[in-house]
């Protein structure tokens, strides 16, 4: 009987499916499809937010900690019957427990993001800044501790409350700290990199700091407890070290660059993952150590790390990340923080958090000599919070260190100071934003001794030897000095949390490449050193990482600063086996237009069929056949100017084939209301061959042959005599009807539309050159854009 009354008052746990609404049992009664319910809701909910708050330039992070204090009891969770329905309490622990498992593989995502090397490698400067911004935070918290302890944390058990509320101000969330930067295009710049270095030292310290208030707020009486804890933590991580890394990196070393990793290491990596969270919940410090140990250890090089991330990334931020927002929402009742003694301490903390944050880090790095400006930038970005704040905060509330109260105050801190991070560095950080005026914007050029200075851009490996091939042919004569490249990584920052993880890639901008004290492991990095060390050429590695509807920008920010002529983009398709070409994505396609529309100088867009075959040729070995066909026009000249710099080079042969109108095929020829602009352009183009034949670069490696057309078969079947050499270089805007049907790819223009087709050669390579015109360009020299970042300054251009 009593057995009875005690199934009475404790109901038995819910059960897993329904046999269905027909047989008259509710879903929401059932584990599985309320905490269905509950994803789809929140995943909903929070992507909504998250689009709002893109304009303003918010991380994810933001909108995830404001939806679930709207799920929760301080919005629509005032609704007794809305939580009743869809966030019983008695499926409270299922829904905890899914939130922890997809914590638990963030986590261990989020170790694997942090390069150990690379924060033992953090330099003095960045150091110093970030112990400053953990010391002067923490002690600021162990202050304001006394206070919350005195007013609404009474009879709290004092030293675990002392170290979670100092852990607590102290943190800066290194995730949403790169999006922030990367969004604000900060990343690869000077105030990015100290800034990240300090990140990464902050959330290792934070971690030590998180397990020694763990390990003190334990309920045992005896404080040998506590040093028990530390010391099995210590053992824990010595054991990964010594035998989890190795096995690591023995599954690494076995799956090579290109081949598929094999289904059973990912399996045992994510069980050891799981195994190293079980002994870390045993020991007391909490299972997501174990997982944040086991990403650290793991090796960082090679695909292993990568198809790791890609394999678990979407699955655990796109739905089960999620769910640990919702259940810290459901922990926050903002309600509680009434009268005005309760909003005088969210006022009081607020402040002292950014106080420390912001005076520790500015003091620092003004000893580091960083400019007044910079050094506020930075104290502001440290006071980034993030998910390891909610992780803490949740913490000290299960382990009954934070009340209610208390746990409302915080929450509402780590967002507020993460909300005006991205707006206050917009308004306080603008570096000099005018671009000195240059004077070669082109290749054409007065003085061809000059150096000429290129900017030449790569998705990915795939680009680079028809790349450095293509330089090769254009360093002239070979004296040193009169070419220098910058080689442009464009590197897509996609709304994965993994694509930080490409900060640890990105490259000093304009800084030879061996300045760096540890050799380079980038395949793409190499390729080019080599070149560089058996060249006279000077090539400077950089790195783009941005969203592609904004990538353009970098470019031509980046083309201004180097005062560079030419931009060589690569084409957005590239050719299959069959010789047919397939798109590499219609982002690049957009990216390549807007350049176009807003370079500051000339732009060459490169249809790669093989130049030199699949990889470098040496010097003795170039032997290309270059054919320039001239319609006349300023991109034309410029086309044919390159033309000639690459006849320069002895492995070069160049034929330029004129073509002369007999009956109205050109453009300048037809009737229309520019024909004294045509005959301008047409006596500039007569003036420009008549220089040609005259200049002594070109010598018996050059051949000129004029062509009499009458119609637009003659051009076709006159180009396609010439589509067994190696090269076309052709002006953008030729002065020529269009010789196709499609209007696909306008950015190749008539000429290149026609070349780049797979009907017309398969084994030709085409650059499509569109020459500056200062004319056409009539922007200010600084165009102010609304939503400022370093790299949207778009510096126009004035003539020299």
């Amino acid at each position: 009987m009593a057995s009875t009354n005690v199934t009475g008052q404790c109901p038995g746990p819910m059960k897993a499916t329904s046999n269905g609404a027909f047989q008259n049992e509710s879903p929401l009664d059932f584990a599985l499809p309320l905490i269905i319910l509950q994803i789809v809701l929140v995943v909903v909910f929070t992507r909504l937010l998250a689009y709002f708050l893109k304009p303003l330039k918010q991380p994810r992070v933001i909108a995830e900690i404001i939806g679930g204090i709207l799920l929760g009891p301080s919005a629509l969770g005032r609704s007794k019957a809305y939580l009743d329905t869809i966030f019983p309490k008695k499926s409270l622990t299922v829904l905890d427990t899914l939130a922890n498992i997809g914590l638990l593989f963030f986590l261990f995502l989020v170790g694997l993001e942090l390069d150990f090397t690379a924060i033992r490698k953090t330099g003095k400067k960045s150091l110093l800044i970030a112990l400053a911004g953990i010391s002067l935070p923490f002690v600021v918290g162990v202050g304001t501790s006394f206070v919350l302890s005195a007013t609404i944390s009474k009879g709290v058990n004092q030293l675990p409350f002392i170290v979670f509320m100092g852990v607590a101000l102290s943190i800066t969330a290194f995730p949403v700290l790169a999006r922030i930067l990367a969004e604000l295009k900060l990343l690869t710049t000077d105030i990015g990199r100290i800034a990240m270095s300090a990140a990464g030292v902050n959330d290792v310290a934070a971690w030590i700091l998180l397990a020694l208030a763990i390990a003190l707020s334990g309920d045992g009486t005896s404080p040998l407890v506590s040093v028990w804890v530390l010391l099995c933590g210590s053992g824990f991580v010595i054991f990964a070290v010594v035998a989890i890394k190795p096995l690591l990196a023995y599954m690494a070393r076995r799956c090579p660059e290109g081949e598929p990793v094999k289904e059973l290491y990912v399996c045992v990596t994510l069980t050891v993952v799981l195994a190293a969270s079980f002994v870390t919940d045993t020991i007391g410090i909490h299972a997501l150590f174990g997982a944040f140990v086991v990403g650290i250890v793991a090796p960082k090089e090679g695909p292993f790390c990568r198809i790791l991330t890609e394999k678990i990334e979407d699955l655990v931020s796109g739905l089960l990340l999620p769910l640990y927002f919702a259940a810290s929402g459901l922990k926050t009742d903002v309600t509680t923080i009434r009268g005005a003694q309760s909003w005088g301490l969210l006022v009081l903390v607020i402040l002292t958090t950014c106080f420390g944050k912001i005076v520790g880090t500015v003091g620092a790095s003004m000893l580091c000599k960083v400019p007044f400006r910079e050094a506020m930038t930075l104290g502001f970005l440290m006071n980034t919070k993030g998910l390891v704040e909610l992780i803490v905060l949740n913490i000290g509330k299960d382990r009954k260190v934070l009340n209610d109260q208390a746990f409302a105050i915080l929450v509402l801190m780590a967002l507020f100071t993460t909300f005006i991070t991205t707006p206050i560095v917009m308004l306080i950080y603008k570096p000099a934003r005018k671009g000195a005026p240059y004077k070669h914007r082109t290749i054409q050029r007065k003085d061809h001794d000059s150096e000429l200075r290129i900017l030449a851009c790569f998705h990915s490996t795939r680009n680079i030897p028809t790349l450095i091939n293509l330089i090769e042919s254009s360093r002239g004569t070979g004296k040193k000095g009169r070419l220098c490249v910058y080689a442009m990584h464009l590197m897509e920052l996609s709304e994965r949390s993994s694509a930080i993880a490409m900060v640890h890639k990105a490259r000093n901008n304009g800084l030879p490449i061996w300045n760096k004290i540890e050799r380079s492991t980038d395949q793409m990095v190499i390729a080019f050193e080599a070149y560089q060390h058996l060249r006279a050429v000077a090539v400077r590695p950089m790195t783009a990482i941005s969203g592609l509807s904004s990538i353009h920008k970098d470019i031509c920010t980046s083309a201004h600063q180097k005062r560079v002529a030419m931009i060589l983009l690569p084409f957005h398709k590239h050719q299959r086996m069959d010789g047919a070409m397939e798109s590499i994505g219609h982002g690049f396609h957009e990216v390549n237009q807007r350049v176009l529309q807003r370079a500051p100088c000339s732009v060459g867009i490169l249809v790669d069929r093989g130049l030199g075959g699949t990889s470098q040729v040496v010097a003795s070995e170039v032997a290309y056949k270059v054919v320039v066909p001239f319609f006349g026009g300023l991109d034309d000249r410029e086309a044919l100017a390159y033309g000639m710099k690459m006849v320069e080079h002895p492995g070069i042969t160049l034929t330029v084939y004129k073509f002369v109108a007999a009956r109205g095929t050109l453009k300048r020829f037809e009737k229309s209301e520019h024909d004294e602009k045509e005959k301008t352009e047409k006596e500039t183009d007569e003036e420009f061959v008549r220089e040609l034949m005259n200049d002594p670069r070109g010598n018996e490696s050059l051949a000129y042959e004029e062509r009499v057309v009458e119609s637009k078969e003659d051009i076709i079947a006159t180009l396609k005599s010439m589509s067994k050499c190696n090269l076309f270089v052709v002006g953008r805007n030729a002065a020529v009807a269009s010789l196709v049907n499609s209007t696909d790819c306008p950015e190749l223009g008539p000429v290149g539309r026609l070349l780049s087709s797979s009907e017309f050669s398969t084994t030709a390579s085409v650059l499509v050159v569109q020459g500056y015109d200062p004319a056409a360009d009539t922007r200010p020299l600084v165009e102010e854009d609304a939503e400022y970042d370093q790299s949207s300054r778009d510096i126009s251009d004035l003539t020299a």
